[in-house]
């Protein structure tokens, strides 16, 4: 008997919106991470459950699990499993239906699934019928969340989608290398030129007004130029609690395709 059972590879905030859409619509979802994930928008990403055990991203809880039986316990009791698998030993344990890669990495590269089990890749580095079932837009645009089950998406820009008129202005940076200390915390108000926290030597500054969507989380030692913050220039505090329209239009499009999936092979 066929289980509704689906691994994520990454837990980040995109990721994690296709996570809590499978999640409500009945599916057992099982988020593979590294060991140490970098995610800004940590509270709507089930990765910060590898550094905090437990986590709760809008209604839904997950919970760290160090081997299989522990995986399936919180499976069982309605939780998203959260488990340090960049190589996907969990499913020679566990049986799953199918593989989202939600890593974003952004690039063709040897993605390391195994070839029996569907793959639904999410952005540029997929191409639909050759190393995916099917690749889900994520750029934004019209064709956001739009499977391709033959092809491309769009490749991507390197710019995030304009807010009020800001896009690079409202992601952070890290000058140099090293390790990050946090000055203020997600939820925070900021303005133009206030300081973020510091990378060694290096202080990080905000460079538009709002408040703190997303911020990394201190004590990691970062490579240069690693994403630190998202600063939502609408300044509304609530929003760095619930999970973007974006991710929610990527994760209703994942449903869609693995219940057909799903269904066809039944």
């Amino acid at each position: 008997m066929k289980i509704k059972r689906v691994l994520i590879r990454g837990g980040g905030d995109l990721a994690s919106g296709v996570a809590a859409c499978l999640h409500r619509d009945g599916w057992q979802v099982i988020v593979a991470e590294l060991a140490q994930p970098l995610v800004v928008r940590r509270k709507v990403a089930f990765a910060e459950a590898v550094y905090e055990g437990t986590v709760q991203v809008e209604e839904i809880s997950a919970r760290l699990a160090s081997e299989p039986l522990e995986v399936e316990k919180n499976l069982e009791s309605g939780k998203v499993a959260v488990c340090v698998d960049p190589d996907l030993e969990i499913i020679d344990s566990l049986p799953v239906f199918a593989i989202v890669d939600g890593r974003m990495l952004k690039r063709h590269s040897d993605l390391g699934n195994p070839s029996s089990i569907p793959v639904i890749g999410l952005g540029p580095g997929f191409v639909g019928g050759e190393n995916c079932h099917a690749v889900i837009e994520t750029n934004r645009g019209e064709n956001l969340g739009k499977a391709i089950y033959d092809g491309e998406p769009e490749r991507d820009t390197g710019k995030p989608a304009p807010v009020h008129g800001y896009s690079l202005e409202r992601v952070v940076y890290t000058p140099d290398a090293g390790m990050f200390e946090a000055w203020l915390e997600i939820g925070d108000a900021v303005q133009e030129g206030q300081v973020l926290g510091k990378i060694g030597d290096n202080v990080i500054v905000s460079k538009i007004s709002g408040v703190v969507r997303g911020l990394i989380r201190e004590g990691i030692t970062l490579p240069k130029w690693t994403k630190v913050a998202d600063i939502d220039p609408r300044g509304k505090k609530e929003a760095c609690y619930k999970i973007s329209d974006k991710a929610i239009i990527i994760g209703c499009s994942v449903r869609d395709v693995l219940n057909d999936l799903f269904n066809k092979t039944e």
